[in-house]
């Protein structure tokens, strides 16, 4: 791997940025609000918050770069494909979970639901989220898509999924804004009190680690590589490509030579193609 000891230092440090961004999220609402509960007071609401940290970004963003991590490079790809989409699948969970939460906040309070622009965008990525998890269930985890459609929705895939992360990063940052102006009152706001100084601190870490992760993921020398098949379509008890192959066809023709030449590199590069379709996601 190119620049592997930078990589490194950038992936600790994503990793210790997002580890802290969780650890302040539950020492805010232990804190400074009514802790986590499930009776439809305060502390159910505050399941939103630490949930969507947890899960949405902290979670979703490790399922981005697990691709990245160069150890990984010699497992088989329906494992990495296993592992990406577990981690998003505990993702979404989660983020289901804290919309059920504030939701039901909402309703014990008798406060409107989907009002403002934070709750609009923030449904609308949880929508495109699980829109994009179940795509890639059925595209590049279960063997039935074929080649070409995994390589035409591949791009698409990796540009929506990095768009919905930035949209998550966006989101949440209008949300604890939004939770200060609410709940601050003497102090407002406006004095910086610690509660506000603690969550605009989570705010910047929030930008931090989605920039890390979003950087990373972008590039290009420090994708997964692609395998080169050994092992071509072939029958049963067959022989490796270019190898045993011609020693047996000698008797024949060098046309039948060549058009075996042809065939074997055609499949060479089906497999290699279905390589980069099925391997070399982010998301």
């Amino acid at each position: 791997m190119e620049d592997y000891g930078r990589f490194l230092a950038l992936l600790a440090s994503t990793l210790l940025v997002g580890f802290v961004s969780v650890i302040l999220s539950l020492v805010w609402v232990f804190h400074y609000r009514e802790g986590l509960s499930w009776d439809g007071g305060l502390g159910e609401f505050n399941w939103h918050p630490v949930l969507i940290i947890t899960g949405f970004v902290f979670i979703q963003g490790i399922a981005i770069i697990v691709y990245r991590l160069p150890w990984t490079w010699k497992c088989s790809k329906l494992l990495m494909k296993c592992i990406h989409a577990g981690l998003n699948t505990i993702a979404m969970i989660l983020a289901i979970v804290s919309m059920v939460a504030v939701f039901d906040y909402h309703n014990a309070m008798n406060t409107p639901n989907m009002y403002s622009l934070h709750s609009w965008i923030g449904l609308t990525a949880v929508i495109f989220y699980s829109l994009q998890l179940v795509l890639g269930f059925a595209v590049f985890l279960l063997p039935f898509a074929p080649v070409y459609l995994r390589a035409f929705l591949m791009p698409i895939h990796v540009y929506s999924g990095l768009t919905i992360f930035a949209t998550v990063i966006a989101t949440a940052l209008m949300g604890i804004t939004e939770k200060l102006i609410f709940s601050l009152r003497d102090p407002a706001y406006s004095a910086s009190p610690p509660e506000a100084i603690l969550v605009n601190c989570l705010g910047l870490l929030l930008v931090v680690f989605g920039s890390l992760v979003l950087w990373m993921a972008s590039r290009p020398h420090w994708k997964r590589p692609l395998e080169e098949n050994t092992k071509v379509l072939q029958p049963t008890g067959g022989t490796p490509e270019g190898t045993e192959v011609e020693s047996t066809m000698t008797n024949r023709s060098d046309a039948d030579k060549s058009d075996l030449r042809i065939n074997t590199e055609a499949a060479r590069k089906q497999n290699l193609k279905l390589d980069e379709a099925g391997q070399r996601s982010t998301m």
